[in-house]
């Protein structure tokens, strides 16, 4: 029999009073979760009927909120206050995550791609270097061009951890993608980088 007429019945009960699903099988939790936010998205709704809007229209209360968080962030960090700004990012970064699957994901990647650069730096700030890895490399998978910052601290975070060769490698690509775009802004620095990394490597 084919696979994709085998019907499996799920351990799923509704609360009568809320509508939010549960199950007796933890495996199912994640998938469960999520369902139960969208309904809680929905039922938030102020359009008639419930419906969901377009995609274009944006919560602008959202969007006002993150901005100021960035904000907040960016001047604690100015002041070297580098948890403080940290700790401003990750609310902006979980607000941002939490924007209800139909509005525009091309915004949210913008937002996340910024929000995770910033973070990166107040990373770098503290001398964490394998977290400002990841979020310049978060960053990076937000928005591949044009985001020359997030490439070069990535760079340098895997520098100071002694992993030449792959800062070397990542560099490298950052340039091949940089150098193919419009904007040329902060190029001169990844190149520096990268002369930097190879004359360390030996490779100058």
């Amino acid at each position: 029999m084919d696979s994709v007429e085998v019907f499996h019945q799920l351990p799923l009960t509704i609360d009568p009073s809320t509508k939010a699903l549960a199950s007796t099988d933890p495996s199912l939790a994640a998938e469960i979760e999520e369902v139960n936010k969208l309904h809680r998205a929905l039922l938030s709704l102020d359009t008639p009927n419930q419906v969901p809007p377009p995609p274009a229209p944006v919560n602008p209360k959202r969007s006002v909120q993150i901005g100021k968080m960035r904000e907040t962030g960016n001047a604690s960090y100015k002041k070297g206050a580098y948890a403080d700004a940290i700790k401003m990012y990750d609310l902006a970064i979980r607000m941002a995550s939490e924007r209800p699957t139909w509005e525009a994901a091309g915004l949210v990647r913008e937002e996340l791609g910024a929000l995770y650069n910033n973070r990166a730096q107040a990373n770098m700030g503290l001398q964490a270097w394998a977290d400002g890895a990841v979020d310049a490399e978060t960053s990076v998978e937000m928005k591949r061009l044009g985001n020359v910052k997030a490439w070069w601290r990535r760079g340098q975070c895997l520098k100071e951890m002694g992993r030449l060769e792959e800062a070397v490698d990542w560099v490298d690509t950052g340039l091949e993608w940089e150098r193919a775009g419009p904007e040329k802004n902060g190029l001169g620095e990844l190149e520096a980088l990268a002369r930097e990394l190879r004359k360390a490597l030996g490779r100058d």
